[in-house]
C-alpha cells in the first residue's frame, strides 16, 4: 500500500516537472496525479511513518521471541536485527528529507 501512494507521489511530481518543461516526455509516460487530491509529501508522510513503525514493532517482538528460552534459532535474532535496521535507516531518511524541505522553505520564505 505505501509504495503504491509512494508510485503515485512519484508519478505527480514527475508530471509537474514535464508540464514546466524541465522533463523529456519519455521521462513520464502515463498521466499524473491531480495535484488538488493529495498535497505532496504531506499526503504520504503518515503511511511512511505507519511502515516505519510497523518495522519497528517487528523488531521488537522478534528480539522478545529470540530471547525465549524455547527458540534456538538463530534466523530469529538476525532477522530482529534486519527489522531494525530496515526501521533506523528508513525513518532517519525520513526524517532527514523532511527537516531539509522545511529548511529550504523557511529559507525560501525569508527571501520573500
Amino acid at each position: 500500500c505505501v509504495q503504491f501512494l509512494q508510485y503515485y507521489y512519484q508519478r505527480g511530481c514527475l508530471y509537474r516537472l514535464r508540464a514546466l518543461g524541465e522533463r523529456n516526455h519519455l521521462d513520464l509516460t502515463v498521466e499524473g496525479f491531480q495535484s488538488w487530491m493529495w498535497r505532496g509529501l504531506t499526503f504520504l508522510l503518515p503511511f511512511l511513518f505507519c511502515g516505519h513503525f510497523w518495522q519497528l514493532y517487528n523488531a521488537i517482538t522478534l528480539f522478545e521471541l529470540s530471547s525465549h528460552e524455547e527458540c534456538r534459532e538463530w534466523q530469529v535474532f538476525v532477522l530482529a536485527l534486519t527489522f531494525l535496521v530496515l526501521f533506523l535507516g528508513n525513518f532517519l531518511t525520513t526524517l532527514k528529507v523532511v527537516h531539509t524541505k522545511l529548511q529550504k522553505n523557511r529559507s525560501e520564505a525569508k527571501k520573500l
